[in-house]
């Protein structure tokens, strides 16, 4: 059974949520304080967790960054906010994806399945030959285990992250457009947020390039977007 932690301040809210998972056959654990919540996604393992953004103690925001510096679970942020501002900044700092309040349940369940099914395999529109790894250099990426090493240690991605590298990875060679990352990484309704897909390269290549003034795994083509380096293959 996949187990969902429920990040979020409004008991109505938790309790809606509760439900309609237990419903779907989730498992699902609550916290209604922000370092708390962190805390329980720290200590143990969950397959989503859905992050409010306003929360007491410590907001979703903070809550998201220092998630991912230690895990890749995926996380859906629930915010009340609908400035554009709020929305880029829950994907820039390594949310899956993110729904405004008021939100339909049968919206929310659709956006968990889909954040469940992109963990499960690695994207659909990710295309990898018949081999579940990749060698480059001194990185190996182990497509099924969703696990990557790089120079003997290994390096915790998000999932958008895994995705964005197996998917280059997977395709050297390949130049990509910021606008093609995001609709085969996230879908066409990020349209517009392709900024969003430079601040996820960059966190990538700080975990696995030695060097970011001179990267050996993710090129920048210019004036088109990024590529990975063939000639390392």
């Amino acid at each position: 059974m996949k187990k969902i932690l429920i990040i979020e301040d409004d008991p109505e809210i938790v309790k809606l949520l509760e439900i309609h998972l237990t419903d779907s056959i989730y498992e699902t654990s609550n916290s209604m304080d922000g370092a708390l919540g962190l805390q329980m996604a720290l200590d143990n393992e969950y397959d989503l967790i859905l992050l409010d953004l306003t929360l007491p103690s410590m907001d979703g925001v903070e809550v998201c960054k220092k998630l991912r510096a230690k895990k890749n679970t995926p996380v859906i942020m629930l915010t009340a906010k609908s400035e554009e501002i709020d929305r880029v900044l829950g994907l820039e700092i390594g949310a899956d994806d993110y729904i405004t309040k008021p939100f339909s349940i049968r919206e929310l369940l659709a956006r968990v399945k889909a954040v469940m099914r992109r963990t499960d395999n690695t994207s659909s529109k990710v295309e990898t030959d018949d081999s579940s790894s990749i060698v480059a250099e001194k990185m190996l990426i182990d497509i099924d285990k969703r696990k990557v090493i790089v120079d003997g240690n290994k390096i915790e991605l998000s999932p958008k992250e895994f995705e964005l590298l197996v998917l280059m990875a997977s395709n050297p060679g390949r130049n990509y457009s910021r606008t093609e990352l995001l609709n085969m990484i996230w879908g066409y309704n990020f349209e517009g947020y392709e900024h969003t897909v430079n601040s996820h390269i960059n966190r990538l290549r700080a975990k696995i390039e030695s060097d970011m003034t001179n990267p050996i795994y993710i090129l920048t083509t210019w004036g088109v977007g990024y590529k990975f380096n063939e000639e390392i293959l």
